[in-house]
């Protein structure tokens, strides 16, 4: 069974973020980079369902600029068998159609079983790329993956819903997951992984020769959340004063 990992780089959760001069993006200058985690635990399910079955081939898929090829090596290094770089040197500026028509560009070349990714970016988190990904390949799909076992041409997975309720799906291959955070427990690169990964293959696609056309968004400005403090005195009774306040606690501060 062949599987495609769509990961992405983002940076490391540690960082320290600050916006650049212009205040468009912000300052990748002395930031470390690594797989985004919701993706991590995609790439681990495609190899542990790969040693489930005994054979089978894991791709990983990246589109990010020439940076992200560290993040390729580490999917290599973990145990995937080969890279697609699909190299874009400002993803920022693209939508997630746009990510997801470049994306689905690389695949339409490979035509695997499964694509799995992460349910979102730890970025931007927008959660959808997966969903776009799997209707202009006009695969099955589901999200929020907590389970995946594939039985022949079909894949049962388990879908984690709200209040501790699940919803059991089966559906046909190929298909496109999304991969819940914590569904595995995730595998660190070995010695012996990390001097394979430099002879496995990576395949490098320039993103403006796929044939597609992404309209790339414009960044006028970022900016973080503004913080302010505010009091306001509530006056007459107590019964008067606590209807004020259940009332702005719903509609104000939407507590309740």
């Amino acid at each position: 069974m062949k599987t495609i990992v769509a990961i992405k780089q983002v940076p490391a959760r540690d960082s320290q973020l600050r916006l650049n001069s212009g205040a468009t993006w912000i300052d990748e200058e002395d930031l470390t980079f690594e797989i985004n985690e919701p993706d991590a635990y995609a790439l681990e399910e495609a190899l542990q369902l790969k040693e489930k079955l005994g054979s089978g081939e894991v791709i990983a898929l990246c589109l990010g600029p020439e940076r992200a090829a560290s993040t390729l090596r580490e999917a290599l290094a973990k145990g995937a068998d080969r890279a697609i770089h699909v190299v874009c040197e400002k993803p920022e500026a693209l939508d997630p159609l746009a990510v997801a028509k470049l994306l689905a560009a690389a695949v339409r070349t490979e035509s695997p079983d499964l694509l799995l990714t992460g349910l979102q970016s730890d970025d931007l988190g927008s959660g959808q790329t997966g969903v776009i990904l799997a209707e202009l390949l006009g695969c099955s799909h589901a999200t929020i993956i907590m389970e995946v076992v594939v039985q022949g041409g079909e894949v049962r997975v388990k879908r984690e819903l709200e209040d501790g309720w699940f919803q059991y799906i089966q559906m046909p291959l190929p298909a496109v997951l999304t991969i819940q955070s914590g569904l595995n427990r995730l595998r660190y690169a070995t010695l012996m992984g990390i001097k394979k990964a430099k002879t496995k293959e990576m395949r490098a696609l320039d993103a403006a020769t796929l044939g597609t056309s992404p309209v790339a968004a414009t960044l006028d400005r970022i900016y973080p959340p503004d913080r302010q403090k505010q009091t306001q005195m509530l006056t007459g009774s107590a019964k008067e004063q606590a209807a004020q306040l259940v009332e702005k606690m719903k509609f104000e501060m939407r507590v309740l």
